[in-house]
């Protein structure tokens, strides 16, 4: 049904600009923009490959050291209370009001990229698996302390598989949002050249008017984004498929 929506509304898209005979430079139809990709793709997937570079690179950031750092919440209840509340301002804070101010301090442009999207990542992942950590059966945790389990052995027999339906959930969201914050980025930083991600291709269409080009790289972002998207739903469905209740099929 999705595919067959999809193909309907781009049908219907490619119908109304031919009919209306509306310029590519306002709205381009959907061949047109297709054939831009072709003809441009050289350029185009040299500046998806940055972006999906920053996008990784951010997205494996923001997962190591959000689950470092719920792990360290779950031990003590002190350190959570005094650090979460800076994890929320991170949050909270719009990436486009402290992006420029990251790449002023930062020399290494993609570094300052990386560390904005960064930003923009990794509190799903912290706040998830938090959740996630804290939400063990106390009654399982009374049986481990029954048997004098360590803190250790409650953590990676217990606590860690009860977190990672909500972990891998908060890295399904993560994944979107470190692409988001790529771009994000990528606008404020206004870097030209070759190694030049999606972003700027898109700067770089509009002020020269090749609407088309600007469509093709924001289909590029799109379809990244869904990619992204569901290759996390499917390394979530094949982690939790055989054990977890979101993941089991059931019958009838």
């Amino acid at each position: 049904m999705p595919l067959l929506i999809g193909i309907a509304s781009l049908a219907a898209w490619e119908i109304a600009v031919r009919v209306n005979e509306v310029p590519p430079w306002i709205v381009p139809a959907p061949s047109v923009i297709w054939a831009t990709l072709l003809r441009d793709w050289h350029t185009l997937s040299v500046s998806l490959w940055i972006t999906l570079q920053i996008t990784f690179a951010a997205l494996a950031v923001a997962a190591g050291l959000g689950l470092a750092l719920a792990i360290l919440f779950a031990q003590s209840k002190w350190i959570e209370l005094s650090l979460f509340p800076y994890a929320v301002v991170l949050q909270v804070t719009p990436i486009v009001a402290i992006a420029p101010l990251i790449i002023i301090w930062v020399d290494d442009v993609r570094l300052a990229l990386l560390i904005c999207a960064w930003i923009v990542a990794f509190f799903p992942i912290l706040s998830n698996t938090t959740l996630g950590l804290n939400s063990a059966d106390h009654n399982l945790r009374d049986l481990f302390r029954l048997y004098r389990a360590s803190r250790l052995q409650e953590l990676f027999y217990l606590r860690l598989p009860a977190a990672m339906p909500l972990f891998l959930a908060g890295l399904r969201i993560s994944g979107g949002l470190a692409l988001i914050g790529a771009i994000v980025a990528e606008f404020v930083a206004g870097t030209g050249g070759r190694a030049s991600g999606l972003a700027y291709r898109i700067l770089e269409a509009g002020y020269q008017l090749q609407i088309p080009r600007m469509f093709a790289a924001l289909f590029l972002i799109c379809v990244t984004g869904i990619v992204i998207f569901l290759v996390l739903g499917l390394v979530q469905h094949l982690l939790l498929r055989h054990w977890h209740e979101s993941a089991i099929r059931r019958e009838g």
